[in-house]
């Protein structure tokens, strides 16, 4: 798809639109610079740098400005590595020692006395990070003058994560078809991928998977000759933008297209087989990141298959890639998915720490297990997951859902980054106070090798890649989290928000409020206390109470004519709150002490249970419902306020979603204030009508 000005109205260019600058005091100060030097590396990132900056700029500024073979006496932009540009070391007096930018990191320097704005680096992805960092600051109003910093990314790996399949659809794809795939075919348009490529870089993203983690039948092919030339060309395009390109593998490959009769780990065919698939792959794709597993789990083949476990699983790719410097990524969502809804020991919640953690210090050092950040599933409300953490001889990276699964399918606004910053901030007190998740998932608490962020991305082949407009807040906002997880989810949504939008006050105000109170307004007329699920089965869009309720996935909220939740204390439940460490376990574990947020995901009380709000559980049940719905309303009256502040294209896409958004926010109140009156026979305080 091309760059055109209908393209920019409908939200395609996202947060790089590049406005144009007016005059004044910002825009003389750049109008004196010429041009850009690139000094240094002869490599892709460097060069996409360059001309990202040229591309920016030239937009900002309404002419052109150009990438130029040498700086001489004018003014102009300087890209290079610290120690191989005379410009930079004298910019850069100091040296790239006291700076420790690392292998990503950049600084930013302006010096008006030589007028040279640099930016230097220790290697070419530093320099487009840095690139996309002045164009932010540019975008959202900033001067340069005196603008000296240095930076580096917290984590080191920043990944998102692709549900697309090759028939074009997207698993839990809420904006349109892939733009990787179409017809079991990659697609013939690269031009999308490669602006794909320019947004994921610019929110400091590093690696990516582009494919479904529950592999079919054409995707296992992919690790093959057949479809190998074309995963080379998006590797391509993706490593000129400093990402790494991994791919989700089929565990049974050797049996479904390797003509071996098991896919035990242990046996040596099975791993000379994968060896062979390692090499081809890394002779065509050198810098090639590494494998994505889901294996024994929702029905994906596994090493249980062979009575083996995890661990001889992921170590037997792990030694496959290991030549390479490869990683294997194994995701650990693994639960009983066939359970007997009779059956109230069983706790799906407590699966897979009871899987993973006997297994500590037995994956190779190239294995990092990826953690879903809650127990259950991507659920607008649930604690953090115990496992985090709790494995510290093993690299663990944390994985969100940038798709709105649970949380409105982006037809409902609702912005996670609140919800991640809870979890990030969450103290596990593993190694006593201070034990945060983010200190988990940079490495800096187990002093682990490889850790970081995984997301599962929200993005389709739509005009404006999200289908809500505003849900591109979620996928900017992850990019810079994983960047810098003490960035504030204030802070992040007021960049996304001038970037697009501009820098309209009141917009931006009211924007701001839209997105900050979402969550909250989403989770009040859906999930009350911690219970989850109450979604129509398989799409997952809508409520249905008991939708799961006498399912096998192990989702249930127990609710009969006297109460309500799932007991999973140790005293008389399934012992999750056994999971954490203290004093976690013992706020979750008494009812006095336990989060009204978080009672039901921990407790099964009455509906007469007063909350620490002081409501009884009932009542909070009928209220935050009715006042949820007033809530989704008032969105409404608030994004009409914005008509004639913004191109018209934008705000009625918005304003489309909120509309839907309120009135089916109408449906979430009454199917569940009038499931829990006909189940308690309790009325409400305030006599409000419920059918």
């Amino acid at each position: 798809m091309s760059k055109t000005t209908t393209m920019t109205e409908v939200g395609y260019d996202a947060w790089l639109r590049y406005r144009r600058i007016e005059p004044g005091e910002r825009r003389t100060e750049l109008d004196q610079f010429d041009g850009i030097v690139i000094e240094g590396p002869d490599e892709p990132a460097a060069h996409t740098a360059a001309q990202e900056l040229s591309r920016g700029l030239s937009q900002m500024l309404g002419r052109e400005i150009s990438i130029m073979e040498s700086a001489g006496d004018r003014p102009c932009f300087v890209l290079g590595l610290l120690g191989h540009s005379p410009i930079l070391d004298e910019v850069f007096s100091e040296g790239k020692a006291s700076l420790q930018l690392g292998a990503e990191g950049y600084a930013l320097r302006y010096k008006p006395d030589s007028a040279r704005f640099a930016i230097g680096a220790e290697n070419a992805s530093g320099l487009l990070y840095g690139v996309f960092d002045l164009l932010r600051r540019l975008g959202t109003g900033q001067s340069l003058q005196g603008l000296n910093i240095s930076e580096r990314p917290v984590n080191v790996l920043r990944m998102v994560n692709q549900w697309d399949n090759m028939d074009g659809s997207i698993e839990r794809g809420y904006a349109g078809a892939s733009i990787f795939y179409e017809n079991h075919r990659f697609t013939q348009n690269l031009e999308r991928i490669t602006d794909y490529a320019r947004l994921l870089a610019s929110t400091g993203i590093n690696a990516i998977s582009i494919n479904n983690v529950n592999v079919h039948r054409v995707e296992t092919g992919l690790i093959t000759k057949e479809f190998l030339p074309d995963v080379a060309k998006v590797a391509e395009i993706f490593r000129s933008y400093g990402i790494k390109l991994f791919l989700s593998i089929n565990y049974a490959a050797p049996l479904e297209i390797g003509g071996l009769s098991t896919a035990d780990p242990l046996v040596p065919e099975v791993a000379a087989w994968w060896r062979e698939r390692a090499d081809e792959i890394y002779q065509a794709i050198p810098d090639f990141g590494g494998f994505l597993v889901k294996a024994d789990s929702e029905n994906r083949p596994g090493p249980f298959t062979y009575g083996r476990d995890h661990a001889d699983g992921a170590n037997m790719l792990a030694e496959a890639l290991e030549p390479y410097g490869g990683l294997v990524i194994w995701r650990c969502f693994v639960y009983n998915c066939k359970q007997d809804w009779r059956d109230r020991k069983t706790d799906r919640a407590r699966a897979a720490y009871d899987h993973f953690v006997p297994l500590d210090g037995r994956f190779k050092e190239n294995v990092i297990l990826q953690v879903k950040n809650g127990p259950i599933d991507f659920q607008v409300r649930e604690p953090v997951s115990p496992l985090l953490g709790a494995m510290p001889a093993t690299n663990q990276m944390i994985e969100f859902q940038i798709t709105q699964e649970y949380t409105g399918q982006q037809r409902h606004v609702c912005y996670l980054v609140p919800q991640w910053k809870e979890v990030l901030d969450f103290d596990t007190h593993l190694k006593g106070e201070g034990s945060t998740i983010k200190r988990i998932v940079d490495g800096t608490l187990h002093s682990s090798r490889y850790s970081g962020f995984a997301a599962v991305s929200n993005i389709g082949n739509d005009a404006n890649w999200t289908g809500h407009l505003l849900a591109q807040a979620n996928f900017y906002g992850y990019g810079r989290l994983a960047w810098n997880p003490d960035l504030s989810a204030e802070a992040i949504a007021e960049e996304w928000i001038k970037l697009v939008f501009g820098s309209d006050e009141r917009v931006n105000q009211v924007i701001l409020r839209i997105l900050m109170d979402s969550w909250s307004i989403y989770e009040s007329y859906t999930a009350p206390l911690g219970i989850g699920f109450m979604v129509n089965p398989n799409h997952h869009y809508g409520p249905n109470v008991d939708g799961y309720e006498y399912s096998m996935w192990g989702t249930y909220h127990f609710a009969d004519c006297h109460g309500i939740g799932v007991d999973r204390t140790k005293a008389t439940g399934t012992g999750y709150t056994s999971q954490y460490a203290e004093p976690n376990q013992s706020l979750y574990e008494k009812l006095e002490t336990c989060p009204d947020e978080l009672l039901l995901f921990f407790h099964h009380v009455p509906y007469t249970h007063v909350l620490q709000s002081g409501k009884t559980v009932i009542q909070h049940i009928y209220d935050t419902h009715f006042e949820g719905v007033e809530r989704a309303e008032e969105l409404v009256e608030l994004w009409a306020g914005l008509s004639g502040l913004m191109e018209d294209s934008l705000h009625q896409q918005v304003a489309e979603r909120l509309a839907e958004q309120a009135e089916h926010a109408k449906e979430w109140r009454d199917q569940i204030n009038t499931y829990f009156y006909r189940k308690s026979g309790i009325n409400d305080q305030q006599g409000r009508r419920i059918y």
